[in-house]
């Protein structure tokens, strides 16, 4: 049962991976518009884009957020785990479980706090003056979606970490 959860909720926070790709993508094609926009004079467009940089700004910080959960579950994040390679495998295994924990806790406080945040933001009304003038809590209404993410996938790990050789991980980039 947790084995099926475990890969369809892969296959979701692939798919929200995919979407960070795309997000780059546009990125790039706002970035080069504006450019050319600013060096070629077209009749009728305008000369570059005041936005771009705004929007760039923020589809850098969506992508980031959309790939973070990806990431951690594909052990794409750097850790460093010289000591963890060089302790007894139980105790490495142990230290493997604490962080684990603090990680959910941090997900969870974060999860917490952005909800807090973004729904007083909303209440509030607040609004970014920038080129654009948008809603501040349409900025902060990733940050809890994504720290619960991290937590499902923080569950999954421990649950995994549960059901693995006692040792340390092998399941991430290792700077060992």
């Amino acid at each position: 049962m947790m084995e099926s959860l475990s890969r369809l909720y892969g296959k979701m926070l692939a798919v929200l991976a995919g979407f960070g790709c795309l997000l780059l993508f546009l990125m790039m094609l706002i970035i080069v518009a504006d450019i050319f926009l600013r060096n070629i004079v077209i009749p009728g467009l305008p000369i570059g884009l005041g936005w771009s940089n705004e929007v760039s700004e923020f589809f850098l910080y969506v992508l980031t957020l959309s790939i973070a959960p990806w990431l951690l579950r594909n052990g794409q994040h750097i850790r460093v785990d010289i000591f963890l390679k060089v302790i007894p495998p139980k105790t490495a295994w142990l230290l493997e479980w604490v962080g684990d924990l603090i990680g959910l806790a941090c997900c969870l406080v974060f999860a917490g706090y952005g909800t807090y945040a973004t729904v007083q933001s909303f209440q509030s009304g607040s609004v970014n003056f920038k080129t654009l003038v948008t809603p501040e809590w349409w900025s902060l209404a990733p940050i809890p979606i994504v720290f619960i993410l991290l937590s499902i996938e923080m569950v999954f790990r421990i649950w995994r970490l549960n059901h693995s050789e006692i040792g340390p991980r092998n399941d991430a980039v290792s700077s060992a």
